[in-house]
C-alpha cells in the first residue's frame, strides 16, 4: 500500500510541487483506466469473477510507469490520484505536474536511481549527466532545443 504513495516524495524534493487538480461531478475520472469498479463472483460462470460499476468506495492509485529497453529507461503512463465514488458521483484529486511524461520520468530516475548518499544538488547533477532531458524539434526550417529540467527542476537546482 505504501508503495501507491510513494509520489508524495516529489514535493519535498528538487522538482516542483506538483499541482493538484480537483473534480466533481458525475463518475468520469479512470482509477487509472477503467470508471471506478468492483469484482464480484459471477453466477453465469462459477469461479469466475465480474466487474461492476462501484458505487461507494475509495480508490487509491500510484504513479503509473514501465520500463521500456532497460531498468532505467521509465515511460509515464498516469498521473497519481485519490477517488472517491458515491452512487454516480465522484470527488477526484490528480496530481498533475507540469510536463507530466519528463517530469515523472525524471522523477522516477532521481529517486530510484541515483545515490542516496550524495545531496540533492549532486542527485540532480547525476540525473542531467545519465538522464538527459534536453530534446530539439524542427519545423521546417526552424528548430527549437529545449532541456526539460529548466521547466521541472525548482529554481536553486537548475
Amino acid at each position: 500500500m505504501m508503495r501507491k504513495f510513494r509520489y508524495i516524495k516529489a514535493f519535498s524534493s528538487p522538482f516542483k510541487k506538483p499541482k493538484l487538480k480537483w473534480y466533481f461531478g458525475k463518475v468520469a475520472i479512470g482509477t487509472p483506466i477503467f470508471f471506478p469498479r468492483r469484482w464480484v463472483s459471477n453466477p453465469d460462470n462459477p469461479g469466475y469473477q465480474k466487474a461492476v460499476p462501484k458505487n461507494i468506495g475509495f480508490d487509491f492509485v500510484g504513479l503509473g510507469y514501465k520500463t521500456k529497453w532497460d531498468d532505467t529507461d521509465y515511460r509515464f503512463e498516469w498521473s497519481p490520484l485519490v477517488s472517491f465514488v458515491f452512487f454516480k458521483w465522484q470527488i477526484a484529486v490528480m496530481v498533475t505536474p507540469e510536463e507530466q511524461n519528463h517530469y515523472w520520468e525524471a522523477w522516477l530516475y532521481y529517486e530510484n536511481d541515483t545515490d542516496k548518499t550524495k545531496s540533492p544538488r549532486e542527485r540532480i547533477e547525476q540525473c542531467k549527466e545519465e538522464f538527459p532531458l534536453t530534446y530539439t524539434t524542427s519545423n521546417g526550417k526552424k528548430r527549437k532545443t529545449v532541456n526539460y529540467y529548466d521547466i521541472i527542476l525548482k529554481d536553486k537546482y537548475k
